[in-house]
């Protein structure tokens, strides 16, 4: 089991203290929910995976810890072998006192392209939407944010996170919350919201963004990443039963569309600060992730296009103010 109680006590006494009316019942929920062989079985990893006490933690540049003295090598392979009972790793990468998770995304890429772009985190409170393993969370504490708080849903997710923080010393800074945007209630207190590669899995994208700005407080920044096609305003990609062998893709916008999206949300201040096509070094199979990536999800004879023939993954970070 995940005990949530340091959580519950950090906003106790925050803006989010109202969060607890229902938080606590949403998360035991969860729990009894999620009890499974294989959720058991990542939960033994973690409880088996060494308490080392950090010398060096740098969260600005990557996601990377090291001892005072080198791990043995098989100190390392204990650590990998735990590890690798919780694959597929899908965002990172982490460097973890010698051990090296190669995810399938370049997720610090990805930081690299927003991160000049947006308010200072320095001191924020910072709400991650969809964060999968929490890597951006880390990155979020790197900049300066007082507290970062992801939510995603799916177990393994959540036990990957927990596993990295514990060999980063288990830092209260950051937390991973096991739901969906839509059972968030109206918080209207963080200072930050990121939604990056979710939008395009929502049936309705306007109830998204509503949502998103439901958590922001007056003045707050909303960073949104999502899945782009070129085209005028009013043009949306709308794609069959898969895109890029996505089952769950429902709207792709053209920029000038997502603009308008924001705009009839009540966003101002909108600005679009990167467009950037994904390559097959970004998103690939590793040994963290053996199954197929995004080379197999595009035609083999045009890799402008994806296997079902629709434009090839192009992607937009989005800035915006409440």
């Amino acid at each position: 089991m995940i005990d949530f109680g340091d959580f519950y006590q950090i906003i106790a006494k925050s803006k989010l203290s109202s969060w607890l009316e229902v938080l606590p019942a949403q998360l035991a929920n969860w729990q009894k929910q999620n009890i499974d062989s294989r959720f058991n079985q990542w939960i033994n990893s973690i409880k088996h995976l060494p308490s080392i006490t950090p010398y060096h933690i740098d969260l600005l540049n990557s996601v990377t810890v090291s001892a005072e003295h080198s791990l043995s090598i098989g100190e390392q392979q204990r650590i990998t072998n735990l590890l690798k009972n919780m694959m597929p790793w899908r965002k990172g990468p982490f460097n973890l006192y010698g051990v090296n998770i190669d995810t399938e995304w370049r997720s610090d890429w990805k930081w690299e392209r927003l991160i000049q772009h947006i308010d200072n985190l320095e001191g924020r409170t910072v709400l991650d939407v969809g964060c999968n393993s929490g890597y951006h969370l880390w990155r979020m504490i790197g900049a300066g944010a007082k507290l970062a708080v992801g939510i995603d849903p799916v177990a393994l997710y959540l036990c990957q996170f927990e596993a990295i923080k514990k060999l980063l010393g288990n830092d209260n800074r950051a937390h991973l919350l096991p739901l969906g945007i839509e059972e968030l209630p109206n918080l209207n207190a963080f200072d930050t919201v990121f939604s990056m590669g979710v939008l395009y899995h929502r049936r309705s994208p306007i109830d998204h963004l509503f949502q998103l700005k439901n958590q922001l407080i007056q003045g707050g920044e909303l960073v949104l990443e999502t899945l782009i096609i070129e085209g005028e305003n009013h043009h949306a990609l709308m794609p069959g039963e898969r895109y890029a062998q996505m089952p769950n893709v429902y709207f792709i916008p053209s920029v000038p569309t997502m603009i308008n999206w924001l705009h009839k949300c009540g966003f101002k201040d909108i600005k679009v600060v990167d467009i950037s096509f994904t390559s097959v070094n970004e998103q690939r199979s590793t040994d963290w992730m053996t199954s197929e990536s995004l080379a197999d999800f595009l035609d083999p004879n045009d890799k402008t296009k994806t296997i079902e023939g629709y434009p090839a993954p192009m992607r937009g970070v989005f800035i915006a103010k409440k």
